[in-house]
């Protein structure tokens, strides 16, 4: 399998960043929904139409994008080890993937608020969370172009 895997190396990379860029892309619009949701009417139409889109951008995009995007990433790192211990920026890059998939149960825990009409927190909440993928998307591009360490 690492053969295979090495064999084709640069496919493995680029659908590792496409399901990146798709996870990404979502991890950034669901916030923004969830800002929008607070000032809807529970059990209006409004209400009703975000808990479908929310759901659906969850479960169709994010979530596969999220598992593909680690099932390519550690069959990279299986196949080619020694990125592990090429410098430090490998496990910075690991450290902030981590905390994207923290923030990634956060995003679902909070859309079964909603879907449960029962969201304690504010648009400005929701709007700051919205930072969170940005500044670790940020940290993660540094460490795999640069490798500032």
């Amino acid at each position: 399998m690492t053969d295979f895997i090495l064999s084709h190396y640069d496919w493995f990379k680029a659908l590792h960043l496409i399901a990146v860029m798709s996870w990404m892309a979502g991890m950034l619009y669901l916030p923004r929904l969830y800002v929008y949701h607070t000032g809807a009417d529970k059990g209006s139409e409004l209400s009703e139409t975000l808990k479908i889109m929310e759901r659906k951008l969850l479960r169709i995009i994010i979530n596969p994008a999220m598992i593909l995007s680690w099932g390519f990433g550690l069959a990279m790192l299986a196949a080619n080890p020694g990125l592990l211990s090429s410098g430090g920026w490998m496990h910075v890059k690991l450290g902030a993937l981590v905390l994207m998939q923290i923030f990634h149960a956060f995003l679902s825990r909070w859309r079964k608020a909603f879907l449960k009409d029962k969201n304690h927190h504010s648009a400005a909440f929701y709007r700051k969370a919205n930072e969170i993928p940005t500044v670790l998307m940020i940290v993660i591009v540094i460490m795999v172009i640069v490798k500032p360490f």
